[in-house]
């Protein structure tokens, strides 16, 4: 089974256009939830986030990952393959 990835999102913000390509280029499908605007929707992430308002907020298998900074920061260190690999 695919781990689950969730990515809440801004449509024209950048770091959130970085974060969805680095998961395209590994081919993970993920589910978006663009959030612009959206005062409730940013509520639920944040409260997923531990307070996190920021954008992107990411999740792998409802793990808390955090921003377009810690996906990279995880691809770079080798940490990030590991989470996506089926279990």
């Amino acid at each position: 089974m695919n781990p689950k990835v969730e990515i809440y999102t801004w449509q024209f913000c950048p770091y959130c256009i970085r974060a969805k390509a680095l998961l395209k280029q590994k081919s993970v499908a993920f589910t978006e939830y663009a959030i612009d605007g959206d005062e409730a929707a940013r509520s639920v992430m944040a409260e997923r986030a531990d307070g996190g308002r920021s954008v992107p907020q990411i999740f792998i298998d409802g793990k808390h990952i955090g921003g377009c900074d810690d996906l990279y920061a995880l691809d770079r260190s080798g940490q990030l393959d590991p989470l996506l690999v089926a279990s």
